[in-house]
């Protein structure tokens, strides 16, 4: 099993393990995103830059899948990330790019 699906199984076996921890994990989300004047797009756009810098690979995948149904298009999602050149460097950068790739190309899959 590669590391994108294992990351992906413990998710959902901490999710049918611990359903409240997951639910108040995702309304904190929505409450904040709620408070200002940013629109859902533009924050998970925010949160995907953020999980780069973080290196979270699994927050990555989760926020570009977060981003193109908030209306994000691909390349909305490729600049976001390009921006982070000059702040964390050109090989995370790359890093974060593959990742979104995996789930813009398809090979993350659901």
């Amino acid at each position: 099993m590669d590391k994108f699906h294992s990351r992906n199984r413990t998710y959902h076996d901490i999710s049918k393990r611990y359903p409240d921890v997951i639910e108040a994990l995702e309304k904190l989300g929505s409450t904040i995103r709620g408070l200002g004047p940013l629109d859902e797009k533009t924050s998970h756009l925010i949160q995907i830059a953020a999980a780069a810098t973080g290196r979270s690979e699994g927050a990555v995948h989760s926020h570009t899948r977060r981003a193109i149904k908030a209306g994000a298009t691909r390349e909305e999602i490729y600049h976001t990330l390009l921006l982070l050149i000059s702040t964390i460097g050109f090989p995370q950068t790359m890093a974060a790019i593959s990742w979104c790739r995996d789930i813009l190309e398809g090979s993350g899959g659901e």
